[in-house]
């Protein structure tokens, strides 16, 4: 990529962090930090990389993405805000009643999400079985799909995972956000979760695994392209990211998953960011 296409990226990214932030606000509280962690990624994917029409949210060749961390659902809303597949005056229903925007990601009501995520791990075996439909029906699409590294606790997400390598799903790439939180604390107290050690874990179910920066647009798009090389394998790209990246307050703070944001609060976090990034 060159520099001016990444610094488009990396706006696109600064844009779904304001939008989600203020979309938060707008209910009162909400799951801030594992939104933020991938918001870089999914500016990529949205304007970059998948082969998606906001126009035509149902055509049968689209690239689709499962974002398994469903509680992530404020920035994937964003996003698609942003993409055009409904107006950003939406996202200020988030969570509220009749909204078509919930808490976590409901594809039978809002337009461009493709899959449900409910309970942690279902929709990563989800994006496995959509990569293998889409190859038996001949279907030329790529499958992408977001889990979180305390979702990896989950059984489900290894019997997937043994699946797609059995498989050989070389269609499918996944992205495992390892920001080293999860809901009351850190990953290293459940498991250990070095990064290195989870590429392996993942190698040994079969899958072609590299560990990039999550908040490196350049690093995250040259991952993909790698990816989109190799045959014979599922592929999983594993982020390094710090949880609640871009709204300050809640960066390398516990109790982050999800957090009370007021209007005033995010009127000057997204000042802040706007300093730290010289904007």
């Amino acid at each position: 990529m060159d520099k001016k296409r990444i610094d488009e990226i990396k706006e696109k990214a600064f844009e779904i962090r304001c939008l989600t932030i203020n979309e938060i606000a707008s209910f009162g509280s909400g799951h801030i930090g594992g939104a933020m962690s991938i918001s870089d990624l999914l500016a990529l994917l949205y304007f970059d990389v998948m082969n998606v029409d906001p126009k035509n949210p149902g055509k049968e060749d689209r690239d689709r993405l499962v974002v398994s961390k469903g509680h992530a659902g404020p920035a994937v809303y964003a996003s698609l805000a942003l993409k055009g597949y409904f107006p950003k005056e939406m996202l200020s229903t988030l969570n509220q009643g009749g909204t078509s925007l919930p808490s976590h990601c409901d594809m039978l009501k809002t337009p461009g999400v493709d899959f449900t995520a409910g309970s942690l791990g279902q929709g990563f075996s989800a994006a496995a079985g959509i990569a293998c439909g889409n190859r038996v029906k001949g279907v030329d699409a790529w499958t992408f799909s977001i889990i979180g590294d305390g979702e990896s606790q989950e059984g489900q997400i290894w019997e997937a995972a043994e699946f797609a390598g059995a498989q050989k799903l070389d269609r499918l790439i996944a992205f495992e956000d390892l920001n080293g939180q999860q809901l009351d604390g850190y990953t290293k107290d459940i498991i250990p979760e070095e990064a290195e050690a989870v590429a392996s874990r993942w190698t040994s179910f079969g899958w072609d695994t590299e560990v990039v920066d999550g908040h490196d647009v350049e690093a995250l798009k040259n991952a993909i392209e790698r990816a989109k090389g190799i045959k014979g394998k599922p592929h999983m790209i594993v982020m390094k990211t710090k949880k609640s990246y871009g709204y300050i307050p809640g960066e390398g703070i516990k109790a982050n998953h999800s957090m009370p944001i007021k209007k005033e609060d995010a009127e000057k976090a997204i000042s802040a960011l706007k300093e730290r990034e010289g904007r």
